[in-house]
């Protein structure tokens, strides 16, 4: 089984542009189970709680569906924003997630970009 590290670098990239996090996962989060979801997900997360950025963006582009252990991710990355007053965009979101965010009310809480580029220009940051 790979090491906690490795499945971050292999499931998820975290790039730093000032104040805002951009959370990228990979393909092979659709077939992740939830048992090795959640072990990437906390590797993920924790340099994020130490340094809290001011928003994340999910950016969502490699990605065709995901299932509940995502969601739960999401919201995590959401709990960590909201408790100091910051969001959670989602980017690159197909029209699969688009259908599931509505169907789970989870849109109304997210705003959701078309690509990365726009969702950073409207949260103020540079490319």
């Amino acid at each position: 089984m790979p090491s906690k590290t490795d499945l971050t670098n292999e499931f998820f990239q975290v790039k730093r542009l000032g104040d805002l996090a951009v959370i990228v996962p990979t393909a092979q989060i659709e077939d992740l189970p939830e048992t090795l979801l959640q072990p990437a997900a906390e590797m993920v997360l924790a340099p994020l709680k130490e340094d809290p950025p001011n928003q994340i963006i999910v950016d969502l582009s490699n990605v065709s569906y995901f299932g509940s252990a995502f969601i739960t991710f999401l919201l995590r990355c959401h709990h960590l924003l909201a408790t100091r007053g910051s969001e959670l965009v989602l980017a690159g979101v197909n029209p699969n997630i688009r259908e599931l965010m509505r169907i789970t009310n989870l849109e109304m809480h997210w705003a959701m970009y078309d690509t990365a580029k726009e969702a950073i220009e409207a949260l103020g940051g540079a490319d």
